[in-house]
């Protein structure tokens, strides 16, 4: 096998795949985030050959991803723009948690211009269980960084390749959780090797530089939430938020962006108020379609599901 003399940097995060249950048999009552990310990789069998280089290992941070705050996204994204712009570094493998690796996935994609290759990988079974999945979806991840033309912010778990904007966390405890919703993952990783079902190319990547300028000055970040439509919504949430001083509102709103009158009244008059707001859809599947006079009032953020279309206020606000 021949090897890069390129490194590959490992940053830990925590996350399920450092996790920790009293019974090897628990798949779901475990303590997420409690083994240390060289632990996990001197623990993974035929690693340092799958890697086909030298792995540096640093932990940013040993957290359950449900629990991922500002403060860690920062120095994640401090130190991956760091590393990608080393020229001894060829790839980084980011080891984080499945709750909110969807949002990580988005938020890196759009502040760093990763012409190399950065994956996301995770688990869906702690590292004490009888069979976890950390160890294969980390030879994956390495299969991954080691493809021709690889590049971009990526996510690997159960032997599929998903892109940064797609990736979505469908099932809250199945071993392959993740999909591409339509679309479909960029690809499969098969006995080492990757088999592309589309190109690398991710359009978008680093749009928002700016903010990581921000965030490396530790600019406070802006509050953004997240309200819904649905039977019966009112007004009274929007109210509530514009005067406890939000700054922006993404609405996932049913069908193709429909929103109850009496919430986009409120959505409205927190717009002329000042407020940033989103429009999505709360549909699993497919994206809103904008149609004259039924969009025009509030804004809309195509083909974003809810939480990445708060992630994208949030930096579009960071860097105005």
């Amino acid at each position: 096998m021949q090897v890069n003399a390129g490194k590959i940097v490992v940053l830990g995060t925590g996350g399920t795949i450092a996790g920790k249950a009293g019974t090897a048999g628990d798949n779901i009552g475990y303590v997420a985030g409690q083994v240390g990310v060289q632990d996990l990789l001197d623990a993974v069998p035929g690693l340092a050959q799958a890697a086909q280089g030298p792995l540096v290992v640093e932990q940013i941070a040993q957290i359950d991803s449900k629990n991922m705050e500002f403060c860690v996204w920062a120095a994640l994204a401090r130190r991956c723009s760091e590393h990608l712009n080393d020229d001894s570094v060829r790839a980084i493998v980011v080891t984080h948690g499945t709750d909110t690796l969807e949002e990580t996935a988005w938020f890196l994609h759009s502040v760093l211009d990763a012409r190399k290759p950065v994956v996301l990988a995770c688990a869906m079974r702690p590292a004490t269980a009888i069979a976890p999945d950390g160890p294969q979806n980390l030879l994956d991840a390495l299969a991954v960084v080691n493809a021709p033309g690889a590049h971009g912010v990526l996510a690997v778990c159960a032997g599929a390749v998903h892109g940064a904007r797609q990736v979505q966390k469908m099932h809250p405890y199945r071993v392959d959780a993740f999909s591409s919703g339509e679309g479909g993952p960029l690809g499969w990783i098969e006995e080492g090797c990757v088999r592309l079902a589309q190109n690398w190319s991710q359009t978008q990547a680093g749009w928002a530089l700016i903010a990581l300028e921000k965030i490396a000055i530790d600019a406070p970040w802006p509050r953004v939430e997240i309200v819904m439509n649905y039977a019966g919504a009112s007004g009274a949430m929007v109210d509530a938020l514009v005067r406890d001083g939000v700054q922006g509102l993404v609405v996932a709103a049913t069908g193709n962006g429909t929103l109850h009158h009496a919430l986009q009244a409120a959505l409205e008059r927190a717009q002329q108020a000042g407020l940033a707001v989103r429009v999505t859809t709360r549909c699993p599947l497919g994206q809103v379609l904008s149609l004259p006079g039924v969009h025009a009032a509030l804004p809309l953020a195509p083909g974003l599901i809810p939480v990445k279309a708060r992630v994208s206020l949030l930096l579009e606000l960071l860097c105005a």
